[in-house]
């Protein structure tokens, strides 16, 4: 087997060009759906090419044939299918009445067949009665904007329409639309708008839209409608179109330049799929994955641009910018409460440094048990690999492997208690470097399985016996470790070398290949675009897989992130959890029960009696119960106490990702004042109980 790039991968969903339409028969035919004026059928419709038929033959054949969860095509997987693509035209059911669904509905099983026939037709047609509901709706809107809203009257607004049903009619969505629409007004008068700058701000942001829905063009719809299937068999596997797969593949190799975060849209929002460590926005701690951006500034003093409804690639044109100038982004943070106002987060543009995403070590100390601790800490952003610098066998090539041996030799000599490796916020990278990693702490060994869809495993295993280091160790991990850092905390868990602490991994152990169509289809002589396959799944060495459940951590510490809305549990394809034979291994008993145990007995009596400690969880359990809270008052008075009541929620939150603007300069890179170290290092209460944890763990082996 081949050594794979374990990462979470995202897709780019850019700007596309039209194609020329297609004279193939379908077995769909035409429909009305719910009135004479959206007969489903005009010279301005969008519709399906002879190659996209084409295309989504040979792609329901890949995906039934080699995708690691070997599906059938029926009426079963249809349904899910046509769910998926009523979710992907309009996720918030804001647009669409019922009776366009039902007059639809009769081919949610017949998908499965239009799969194999190369059928279009009815994909393309609920589109077009989409694209003609949504001039209705842009209609209303600019009338309704014509005059100021108020917000004295006791109204609210619920902001999660996800179980919400479709409107009966026009009327019930004019009433949706008017309470949105005066609750995005309200967001900005509490942001400290005017009533003429609030109306000009949303007629702007809804022309925005408008242009955007007026670029779709029949490659867009085509994507949208072959991820709804591919990814009803897992949330990994992706089509991408001809102009989508060449900006992916060039954004993948640019990725070091800007503030540092793949885009991708999520209906009317440009969401960050992914931070780029060593980038603005990682060093600047207060950007993550699945936050929004609603609005780009340029410079200090430049207007806020809202880029809701924008296409990616507009946003970033905006994003994007000469280094060393100053953007600011407008962010609807992913965990915010529905009552938050946006924050705006100033950014400096620079190119990012390679040596910013390399892992770094510190020593911190503390007293427990009544001594003084020195712990060596190694913070690894993503498991980093050199591949070419290795084939050629360059001496001290970048790797983590490479750069975390040195350190923990450092660390030794400077006698050090123990050593925590910190994988906080680690989305992954190279399965050699999780493999090479564990060596540096076991003798040798598996490490992890690797199975086919056809059942086939192999194992992966450190074969170097030499051991770096067997003192006292620790892993923190947290919601947002995923991949390779999960294989590596899996590993060091059964062995039984050291403590996991912190939370419930992210859960993804997928492999995904990219396949290029145009190998399957070599007739097509223009480009038909790529496919992003899951092919395998990680298992650890006892046999359990790492996938959905992740890695459980030997001491939890509280968290506010729910795995129902965070990681891969949180997306309703994944694949499951399920379990085959262990390989051999040979435990350290580093960790055993007993010890176990008593570091546990000592850790909850803190979390009863520390005072730090008692109040993060409390405020912890307090976000959790609001974040259920979706619905929002449109009363001014009430909306400003409920955002106030928000934002000091969202307090703990910022303490489990260690978010600390304050002792950082203007590029998010730590100052050199002392004084703002030491107190950065304070504030991360998940580190500093970790190495009071793992104190606790020095004391128990010793009794």
């Amino acid at each position: 087997m081949k050594k794979y790039l374990v990462t979470l991968l995202p897709v780019l969903i850019l700007s596309i060009q039209p194609d020329s339409p297609s004279s193939g028969a379908h077995q769909f035919g035409t429909v009305t759906a719910g009135a004479s004026d959206l007969t489903a059928s005009s010279d301005e419709d969008l519709k399906p090419t002879i190659s996209q038929e084409r295309v989504e033959q040979t792609v329901a054949r890949l995906l039934t044939t080699y995708h690691y969860r070997k599906v059938r095509l029926n009426d079963s997987l249809s349904s899910k299918v046509w769910d998926n693509y009523l979710e992907q035209v309009d996720r918030n059911k804001t647009y669409l009445l019922a009776s366009d669904v039902a007059a639809f509905d009769k081919y949610r099983t017949q998908v499965d067949d239009a799969l194999v026939n190369g059928d279009l037709s009815a994909a393309y047609e609920f589109y077009n009665v989409f694209r003609k509901r949504y001039t209705e709706r842009s209609t209303y809107v600019q009338d309704l904007l014509k005059k100021p809203f108020t917000f004295t009257v006791d109204e609210t607004l619920n902001t999660n329409r996800e179980k919400a049903p479709w409107a009966k009619d026009a009327g019930e969505l004019n009433e949706i639309w008017r309470k949105m629409l005066k609750n995005q007004a309200l967001e900005l008068k509490l942001a400290g708008q005017k009533d003429s700058a609030i109306t000009a701000t949303l007629t702007q942001r809804y022309k925005n839209l408008d242009k955007a829905v007026a670029r779709i063009r029949s490659d867009d719809v085509f994507q949208m409608y072959m991820n709804a299937f591919a990814e009803a068999l897992d949330p990994h596997t992706n089509y991408l179109n001809p102009s989508n797969a060449d900006r992916f593949n060039q954004e993948m190799s640019q990725s070091l330049e800007g503030i540092g975060a793949m885009l991708q849209e999520d209906g009317e929002y440009i969401k960050i799929s992914n931070v780029i460590p060593g980038g603005p926005a990682f060093k600047s701690k207060q950007l993550n994955s699945n936050d929004k951006i609603v609005g780009v500034a340029q410079g200090d003093n430049g207007p806020m641009v809202s880029i809701i409804g924008y296409r990616v690639d507009d946003a970033v044109k905006l994003i994007k910018g000469p280094k060393a100038t100053i953007v600011r982004l407008q962010i609807r943070a992913a965990d915010a409460l529905a009552s938050s106002a946006p924050k705006e987060v100033r950014l400096v543009r620079e190119k990012i440094k390679l040596e910013e995403q390399r892992a770094k070590k510190e020593v911190i100390e503390l007293s427990e048990n009544g001594r003084n601790y020195k712990l060596g800490v190694i913070n690894i952003p993503l498991f980093y690999r050199d591949f070419e610098g290795a084939r050629r066998r360059e001496e001290n090539f970048s790797s983590t492997t490479n750069d975390v041996k040195k350190f923990v030799e450092e660390l030794k000599s400077e006698k050090v208690d123990g050593i925590v490796i910190d994988l906080r916020n680690n989305g992954g990278g190279s399965l050699t470097e999780a493999i090479n990693l564990t060596g540096l702490f076991i003798q040798k060994g598996p490490v992890v399985q690797v199975r086919e869809g056809s059942g086939e495993t192999e194992v992966y295993s450190d074969l170097d016996p030499s051991l770096v280091y067997d003192g006292p160790m620790a892993v923190l991990v947290n919601r947002f470790s995923a991949s390779a850092s999960e294989i590596f905390a899996a590993a060091i868990q059964d062995y039984k070398r050291g403590l996991i602490v912190g939370g419930q991994t992210f859960g993804k152990g997928t492999v995904q290949t990219l396949i290029d169509l145009n190998q399957w289809m070599p007739k097509e002589t223009d480009k038909v675009g790529q496919v992003k396959m899951t092919i395998q799944k990680f298992y650890r060495v006892n046999g359990s897989s790492t996938q959905h459940k992740g890695v459980t951590p030997d001491i939890e510490l509280p968290s506010g992130y729910s795995a129902e809305e965070f990681g891969e549990s949180s997306q309703p394809s994944a694949l499951p959890w399920d379990q085959i034979p262990a390989t051999r291994y040979d435990l350290t008993n580093a960790v055993n029960d007993k010890v176990l145990n008593r570091v546990k007995e000592r850790f909850e009596s803190r979390l009863k009696n520390d005072p730090e400690l008692k109040k993060l969880s409390q405020e912890l359990a307090e976000f959790k119960k609001a974040k259920e809270n979706t619905v929002v008052s449109l009363q001014e008075t009430k909306r400003r106490k409920e955002r106030d009541e928000a934002e000091k929620k969202r307090e703990a939150l910022r303490k489990e990702v260690a978010e600390d603007p304050e002792g950082l300069d203007e590029t998010g890179t730590a100052t050199a004042n002392q004084a703002d170290k030491d107190k950065k290092k304070k504030k991360d209460l998940y580190l500093t109980e970790t190495g009071r944890i793992l104190a606790d763990y020095i004391v128990a082996v010793n009794k």
